[in-house]
C-alpha cells in the first residue's frame, strides 16, 4: 500500500465522511420512489448515524470484549453492536417518518454488524 493511501485508510475523519456519504446515499436511493425531499432527508439522516457508528462501533466492540471470556468474547460484543444499532436506525428512521425504514436501514445494518463482528474476530482469534 502506498504511503498517501495508507495515511487516508488511517485517518477517522476519512472513515466517517465515506460512512456518511456511502449510506447517506443508499437511504436515499432506498427511498427513491417517494417524493422530495424524503429521500434527501432519509439520506442525511442514515449518513450522520452511519458517521456517528463508526466513530463508536470499534470502540464499544473492545470494550465489550474485554468484558467476556472464551466463546462469550467472540459472540457478544457483535451481537451487541448489531442489536444496538438496528434499535437506533429503527427508531430514529421510524420517529423522523422515513417511508421505507427496512430497505433504508438493511445495507448500514449489515455492514456495521460485519465490520464488528470480522473486527472482533481478528483480536478472538490471536487471544487478545
Amino acid at each position: 500500500m502506498n504511503a498517501p493511501f495508507a495515511g487516508l485508510a488511517r485517518n477517522g475523519f476519512v472513515h466517517v465522511t465515506v460512512a456518511f456519504l456511502a449510506m447517506g446515499s443508499w437511504a436515499a436511493f432506498a427511498n427513491r420512489g417517494h417524493p422530495m425531499p424524503a429521500p434527501l432527508q432519509a439520506g442525511l439522516i442514515q449518513g450522520a448515524i452511519s458517521a456517528s457508528i463508526t466513530l463508536i462501533l470499534k470502540r464499544a466492540v473492545d470494550a465489550l470484549a474485554r468484558r467476556f471470556q472464551g466463546i462469550a468474547a467472540l459472540v457478544v460484543p457483535p451481537a451487541a453492536a448489531g442489536l444496538v444499532s438496528a434499535s437506533l436506525l429503527t427508531a430514529i428512521h421510524t420517529i423522523a417518518g422515513t417511508p421505507e425504514v427496512v430497505a433504508t436501514i438493511a445495507l448500514p445494518l449489515t455492514v456495521a454488524t460485519s465490520y464488528a463482528a470480522v473486527y472482533n474476530f481478528t483480536f478472538w482469534r490471536s487471544g487478545r
